[in-house]
């Protein structure tokens, strides 16, 4: 009888808690039932041409700020997806790594990016020295890069120059004892297709509208970043950086963009 009454005295407590949870904002907001629009099947012989990239999406552009709200940091929203399971992530470690391949099981997922230290103190109690361990865990604002695999191609069907996301992966920045910078380390690929329902449910910020509710799937599907081309295939299959440093690999870059611009552009007369 005891028991019952406690239940109930607990349930009373957590409906009056709830009851009493104010609506943040003038309406209600229903970004969490949203889903991603489906992509338009493609048939083998509609497509005409086409060219698989590779992309740096850098958050410190001033065109990408919006990746560095910290409410909503891309970086926590992929690991915390990977991390409950929602979305499957490939090692980058084995050779091509962005073919999604290898698995990645979220228990090794949630040992990227920790650290373990370990210093001898004074007890605050006791005053006597003790070994005080502590832990750290990833450090989001250290993924300013994602890497972006993406294929471009023109429809016949609808006379179309189109692109299709991938895959995207997080860089984390690397240092050593000393706090110089050693480079980014991959973490991890995730298939873009079967993250697009996560994404299409968390908001992203817009500063010029805010009754316009952007997803982070629109993010991407309208391609409201900015973005610099590291590699296209090719027969060496190697980065750009392999034979152009500097302005030169930047250089390297556009001319890419450009010629995928005139490719679609010499397909029609005027």
């Amino acid at each position: 009888m005891k028991s019952l009454i406690a239940i109930f005295i607990l349930f009373f407590i957590v409906n009056t808690t709830y009851a009493q949870l104010k609506q943040d904002g003038a309406w209600k907001k229903n970004i969490l039932e949203r889903e991603p629009i489906a992509y338009q099947a493609v048939r083998e012989a509609d497509v005409f041409w086409s060219k698989r990239l590779w992309r740096i999406i850098d958050i410190r552009e001033k065109q990408n700020l919006i990746f560095t709200y910290p409410k909503m940091l891309l970086a926590e929203i992929l690991h915390t997806a990977a991390l409950n399971g929602e979305i499957t992530a490939y090692d980058n470690t084995v050779l091509n790594g962005d073919q999604f391949k290898m698995e990645l099981p979220p228990e090794k997922i949630g040992i990227i990016g920790k650290s373990i230290d370990s210093m001898w103190g004074l007890n605050p109690i006791t005053q006597e020295p003790e070994l005080i361990i502590s832990e750290e865990k990833l450090d989001y604002s250290k993924i300013k890069r994602f890497k972006i695999k993406e294929d471009w191609f023109f429809n016949i069907a609808t006379s179309t120059m189109e692109v299709r996301i991938i895959g995207i992966a997080p860089l984390l920045e690397t240092y050593d004892e000393s706090g110089n910078y050693l480079g980014d380390e991959t973490l991890y690929w995730l298939y873009y297709p079967d993250l697009r329902p996560v994404l299409a449910k968390v908001e992203a910020y817009n500063a010029g509208n805010n009754a316009v509710r952007l997803s982070w799937d629109d993010i991407f599907e309208a391609r409201i970043f900015a973005s610099y081309i590291y590699k296209e295939d090719n027969v060496y299959d190697r980065n750009i950086s392999e034979y152009a440093t500097a302005m030169d690999a930047l250089f390297e870059s556009e001319r890419i963009k450009e010629k995928i611009f005139n490719f679609e552009h010499d397909l029609w007369s005027y």
